[in-house]
């Protein structure tokens, strides 16, 4: 979220980051409506001054034995007090107006970010290990056509999309025996591997968050069609009752005289009101759509000592997204999924260590899949493709044998104070003055269900067996080799 007096003060460079993300131009309108917000404000307070002033005047005038004058005054101030709550509510709406403008803007991309206006402007950053021959499925020396990995996880009878749907609906799966055991030992391995050698700090946190961590991250309120919210039974009720309550009054009072039904249309929105009241209203909330949500808000209405930062911190966690926009695309198999795993790395940290910090995330990522011996690529994402809140985006593209291309599997982000500002996550400099706002990064350290695809389409053998890499032996029991029960 932007600092409007930012805006004002840089008006030209924000215009050029929105181009760059291919917007219009804003700050003129955004202008417009923040001089809307003062002007109020500034009416509020001279119609409060008039009326500060009036009262000493009414005094004068008493004490002059003035009546006249008197009256005369309080009549207008009388008329500035009934003013002051049409001024305000100007001001409060203004404000509200440019707050939602505002708060539905991205990010605006740095300077060093390819343009594009998709997918296809992205850049190599860089590639790791030898790629396969994509056509011929060479495979750790086997010499065979390798299958995707749901044929390979229905085969072993050991990932059944049937059976779920029917539970679920769509874009779900159950995993059984030692597939879903090499899923959780995917997910510790990487858990381990964070908080162990790259020192961040594991956390379990809720799964369910308010609609205000859920702004503070930038999912709200643009992308609420993408999120699975709660909803009581008691909300519904009362959604209903009111929906009823408003029918009756309209085939009640539809094409009758106003004077009529005034008495009664008063008394009948008083007992609606007072019935409707009685009935508990239960807080919405969030199913998280990444642990990003959770972790980063732990930082959220706080001001921390800049000797405390960087914070890191890293989580497995359930993930859910509506996917609301993926209608036809990976209906196969796990790739897009409602209900996913997913470990999260989180950083806190100062203007000045943001960029440098990136980088260090990228790396701690890229060290699981080296671990896992996994061809992959990172790309730099153009300002076409990148996240909302992202200033800079690295995807980490893995290869899979049996798609025969490469697919995402980590997404690395710098957000600068865009989250910040959202949150109002703040830390003071050690060298004193006024508190500024931290910076956040989030990636994915990395997904749990894409990497377990990987290792499956990557480790599988001729007779569709699975060969479990080394990494993961230990947290298999020994187990080095998945095959039909």
């Amino acid at each position: 979220m932007y600092d409007i007096k930012w805006i004002r003060e840089n008006a030209a460079a924000f215009d050029t980051g929105l181009k760059r993300r291919g917007l219009e131009p804003l700050s003129a309108s955004l202008l417009a409506l923040d001089d809307a917000r003062r002007s109020a404000i500034a009416k509020a307070q001279a119609s409060q001054e008039r009326r500060n002033a009036l009262s000493k005047e009414i005094g004068k005038a008493m004490g002059a034995k003035d009546v006249a004058l008197a009256e005369q005054l309080k009549a207008e101030v009388a008329s500035l007090k009934e003013l002051q709550p049409q001024l305000e509510a100007q001001e409060k709406a203004a404000k509200a107006e440019l707050d939602d403008t505002l708060a539905a803007i991205p990010n605006t991309p740095k300077d060093e970010v390819p343009e594009g206006a998709d997918e296809l402007g992205n850049v190599v950053k860089s590639v790791h290990g030898e790629a396969p021959e994509k056509v011929g499925g060479r495979l750790f020396g086997q010499n065979f056509a390798p299958k995707e990995h749901f044929e390979l996880g229905e085969a072993l009878g050991q990932m059944d999309f049937e059976t779920a749907a029917k539970l679920s609906g769509s874009r779900f799966v159950v995993l059984e025996r030692q597939i879903a055991r090499l899923s959780r030992a995917i997910g510790q391995f990487m858990l381990d591997t964070h908080t162990e050698e790259h020192g961040y700090t594991e956390v379990m946190p809720p799964l369910m968050v308010r609609d205000d961590a859920m702004f503070g991250t930038a999912q709200l309120p643009k992308f609420e069609d993408d999120q699975f919210a709660t909803v009581h039974e008691k909300d519904l009720e009362e959604r209903r009752l009111e929906a009823d309550v408003w029918v009756a009054y309209d085939m009640l009072t539809n094409g009758a005289p106003d004077e009529y039904f005034e008495e009664f249309r008063e008394e009948f929105k008083r007992q609606a009101n007072a019935r409707l009241a009685t009935i508990p209203r239960y807080e919405r909330h969030w199913l998280i759509p990444t642990a990003e949500v959770p972790l980063t808000n732990l930082v959220r209405e706080s001001i921390l000592a800049e000797e405390e930062l960087p914070r890191r911190y890293t989580a497995l966690t359930p993930c859910f997204r509506a996917e609301a926009g993926s209608a036809g695309r990976d209906t196969r198999g796990m790739l897009r999924q409602h209900q996913f795993e997913k470990v999260e790395l989180v950083s806190i940290t100062t203007p000045e260590k943001s960029a440098e910090e990136h980088e260090r995330m990228l790396s701690c990522a890229e060290a699981v899949l080296k671990k896992l011996d996994l061809h992959y690529r990172v790309m730099t994402l153009c300002t076409g493709d990148m996240g909302f809140a992202s200033q800079k985006t690295y995807d980490i593209e893995v290869w899979l044998p049996g798609q025969k291309t490469y697919r995402e599997i980590s997404s690395c982000s710098v957000c600068g104070d865009f989250q910040a500002r959202r949150m109002d996550a703040r830390y003071r400099p050690k060298e004193g003055g006024s508190p500024r706002f931290v910076h956040t990064l989030n990636g994915s350290g990395t997904a749990v269900g894409r990497a377990l695809i990987a290792v499956m389409e990557n480790y599988q053998n001729a007779d569709g067996s699975i060969t479990v890499p080394d990494a993961l032996v230990p947290y298999m029991r020994g187990v080095t080799r998945i095959e039909k029960a």
